[in-house]
């Protein structure tokens, strides 16, 4: 199938080719990078307007309750992609070093225990989501009306858990193996399925978030199984060629990629499981500020993930890429593509938070109820804090991007658990109490309750920022210490094993 002229291409490479004017890239992996990056990209803002979307079209047809509803659900939904992209973390590292080193036969050993270990891990996850869903919700809130909301899509939207992952698994072969078109092409036009089928169920039969979460579900179950036809058959017809087929028959149960696998994904899952794992507690603080605060930051960070799509990209080019160099042993060129990528990230990073911040209100205006609703001026607070904290992800993702495919992976997950957990949430929560709760400590004494300092949303307003900054300076230290380079030697094709 033939690559049409792309204007959204066009502009990625324009940001390019003015930092290559500038001296500060090369032309050459410019061209490269951004034929890797903008399908990715695309795919990363057509899912998060998807999740957008599902949003908005809730907040018009239910209300603000069904918002904050939708909200509580949307970390234990986030398991999801925390643990499809732990597995889809190890499979881009295995799959685009043997596709640079031309190890087809390993490449498919690779990807069928990538698809086990995905499988095995996600289904007790829906059974349990399908089982407990209003115990979860009941956990982050004590809004009744926004707590039978969020068990209803949650109960729904869990049975699409192990689609999900094998969705992000079916799409890291294909980045892996230099194809990150197809993937976009698959992935994307899911996502338009997705908001197809949720308007039809949400506005036409009228099942408000139970339609919202059965339409996701549906969505991921047909990407799935486009990604299935194409791994398979070598194509797919409407969409085109795969650059591999791979034999559904071959063995699973490699105890070799099974445990490169685990080695590489477990922290690029848990580093996935901190973004999770974090909305739960900074849930439960924002619903000390009330129903439109909750809205207002689930608003808030439905426009963060589209202003965080070229992180999907570059992130992800950036994993092949240095992948495949260090598959064909050249560390080197392999370091040039990665320095080079993180600032070609950084500027269409400032590009996107501009664009956001000039439309921030009217964008904003389109999840809500009524123009005049309350949660709109928190949410464009929101919005402006998410502009400056997303530059840094630009440094944080492009960074992590190195380490991800030489297997250095523990280092990003550190990083983004200190920025959450130690900076991001405490901050949060300052903003949220005027005092700490006195505390007795048995056999000593008691700490009496300290007074915090009274910044309200500020602490919310700050905490955005925590999120990115903290990540971005400790990956990017790692990258620059150049210890990944030999940590990679290990997860090559053919590495011999550890004594």
């Amino acid at each position: 199938m033939a690559r049409l002229p792309n204007p959204f291409r066009a502009l990625i490479l324009y940001i390019g080719f003015a930092l290559a004017k500038a001296g500060l890239i090369d032309r050459h992996r410019v061209v490269r990078t951004t034929d890797l990056a903008w399908p990715r990209i695309v795919t990363g803002i057509a899912r998060m307007s998807k999740n957008a979307v599902d949003v908005a079209m809730v907040g018009v047809a239910v209300g603000t309750s069904a918002v904050a509803g939708v909200g509580f659900a949307g970390p234990y939904w986030g398991l999801a992609f925390a643990l499809g992209g732990g597995v889809a973390g190890g499979t881009i590292a295995l799959v685009s070093q043997r596709f640079g080193a031309e190890a087809y036969g390993e490449l498919g050993d690779a990807v069928r225990a990538s698809v086990l270990l995905a499988i095995l891990i996600t289904i007790p996850v829906s059974a349990v989501f399908w089982t407990f869903s209003t115990r979860f919700i009941d956990v982050l809130s004590s809004n009744e009306a926004a707590i039978a909301f969020g068990a209803d899509y949650l109960r729904i939207v869990g049975l699409g858990v192990p689609f999900a992952a094998l969705n992000l698994v079916g799409s890291r072969v294909l980045v892996g193996c230099d194809d990150a078109y197809t993937a976009m092409q698959v992935r994307a036009g899911g996502a338009v399925a997705n908001i197809v089928l949720s308007a039809a169920f949400i506005f036409g039969l009228g099942w408000g978030v139970e339609g919202a979460a059965l339409g996701t579900v549906l969505s991921n179950v047909l990407a799935v199984a486009a990604f299935t036809v194409g791994l398979v058959r070598g194509r797919v017809p409407g969409i085109g060629e795969f650059p591999i087929a791979i034999d559904p028959f071959g063995s699973y149960v490699n105890p070799d990629m099974l445990r490169d696998l685990v080695e590489i994904g477990v922290p690029v899952g848990a580093r996935n499981l901190v973004w999770t794992v974090a909305e739960f507690p900074m849930l439960a603080i924002l619903d000390v500020f009330g129903e439109n605060t909750v809205a207002a930051f689930v608003i808030a960070r439905r426009i963060w993930g589209i202003m965080n799509a070229p992180g999907w990209g570059f992130g992800l080019a950036s994993s092949s890429l240095v992948g495949q160099e260090l598959g064909g042993e050249d560390p080197a060129e392999a370091e040039a593509y990665a320095s080079d990528i993180i600032r070609f990230s950084v500027a269409t990073y400032v590009v996107f938070a501009a664009l956001t911040a000039v439309f921030a209100t009217d964008i904003v205006t389109l999840f809500a109820e009524t123009p005049d609703s309350p949660e709109i001026p928190i949410a464009v607070n929101l919005v402006y804090a998410a502009c400056v904290a997303v530059i840094f992800q630009g440094i944080s993702g492009g960074a992590a991007g190195p380490l991800d495919a030489a297997g250095d992976t523990k280092i990003p997950f550190a990083s983004q658990f200190l920025g959450m957990f130690c900076v991001s949430i405490p901050l949060a929560y300052v903003g949220a109490r005027e005092t700490t709760p006195a505390i007795d400590v048995p056999g000593l004494a008691t700490i009496p309750e300290i007074a915090l300092p009274a910044i309200g949303l500020w602490g919310v307003y700050l905490a955005f920022v925590a999120e990115t900054t903290i990540p971005a300076a400790i990956n990017y230290w790692r990258f620059r210490s150049g210890k990944w380079k030999k940590i990679s030697e290990a997860y090559r094709p053919d590495a011999p094993a550890d004594d």
